[in-house]
């Protein structure tokens, strides 16, 4: 029976390389060999989990199963974090198939492949074709950043008129700010210190803070959405005297702690606390239009596919030296 080659995190967070069976295609399968693939914040969550690790994947269709209808051999593709859903609840027949009660999500599902591999199999719908304007490198690291981002933005009411803060300038936050500036929103960054002013600006960033040594802040119009994009708890004494009535936090990246707020400046404010995950299909296409069309892309960095480059471009990735997402590429 023919393979292909995943790479695997042990109980001791080691990577290494193992072989995943791949039988004959069926059905709305397809053979996708993969280009890259991006590294997120998830995938350092799973390292000890012992599965095919990766969820930013982009590639070329290899083979296609017997009922696949729009996908043909060559064509660019790439999938993300959700790989199917039921197909009949109300969530998936009204596009909000990422809270499908029988979702397949990275870390749950198909733990014998990823995008940190030679190969994958996947179901055509939920595979996403990539724009011209986007090489696969490109790509790879906004099936889930940037889909994360781009569906806070886009589902939940955000307008050009708003004033959007985003919290960090890392891999989530970098893409918050383009998407949030060329949706014409003015955008107002905070970060830890003045490190990153210059590059938040050349992204869109119409006003910049460093956090540091702030016993508080003063921006003038209040936020109307704030986008939470850093690893830490925000201190949220300094951040709610800032957002506007019935405005929206977004807290965008993975945590286990609880989310923790002063509850009387909260409902004082009537503030919105909105979970927001990846981006429901219809979405994340308009998500790679979107970024096609304005020349919305992360700022990389390659490591090769192999154990020891997965190694280290995760090490780059928990000691906080990515700048700002990193991809793997076959050799």
């Amino acid at each position: 029976m023919p393979s292909f080659t995943v790479y695997k995190g042990t109980q001791e967070g080691k990577i290494f390389k193992a072989e995943t069976q791949r039988p004959d295609l069926t059905n709305d399968q397809v053979l996708v060999k993969v280009t890259a693939s991006g590294i997120c914040g998830t995938d350092e969550h799973y390292k000890c989990a012992g599965i095919a690790l990766g969820h930013e994947g982009a590639g070329v269709v290899d083979q296609v199963g017997p009922n696949v209808r729009h996908l043909k051999k060559n064509d660019r593709v790439g999938w993300g974090y959700e790989h199917n859903s039921c197909g009949s609840c109300d969530q998936c027949l009204s596009g909000r198939e990422t809270y499908c009660p029988e979702r397949e999500m990275y870390g749950e599902a198909n733990l014998d492949q990823g995008s940190f591999a030679s190969h994958g199999v996947w179901k055509e719908s939920f595979l996403f074709r990539l724009p011209d304007a986007l090489t696969d490198a490109e790509a790879a690291p906004l099936m889930c950043g940037g889909a994360t981002v781009f569906n806070a933005l886009h589902t939940y009411g955000v307008k050009s008129t708003d004033r959007v803060g985003v919290l960090g300038v890392g891999g989530l936050g970098h893409l918050a700010i383009q998407y949030a500036a060329k949706m014409g929103c003015e955008v107002v960054v905070f970060s830890g210190s003045d490190n990153k002013k210059e590059e938040a600006h050349k992204l869109g960033a119409s006003e910049f803070v460093s956090m540091k040594g702030k016993k508080e802040l003063n921006i003038g119009r209040k936020l109307d959405a704030l986008l939470v994009c850093s690893s830490v708890n925000p201190d949220w004494s300094l951040l709610l005297p800032i957002m506007a009535p019935n405005s929206t936090i977004f807290p965008l990246t993975v945590a286990f702690d609880n989310f923790a707020i002063p509850h009387l400046p909260f409902i004082q404010s009537g503030i919105t606390i909105q979970g927001s995950i990846v981006a429901a299909r219809a979405v994340h296409r308009k998500m790679l239009e979107f970024s096609a069309f304005h020349g919305i892309k992360p700022i990389i960095m390659e490591f090769p596919m192999s154990e020891q480059g997965i190694e280290e471009a995760m090490s780059t990735l928990k000691d906080g030296k990515m700048r700002y997402r990193g991809v793997l590429k076959p050799q």
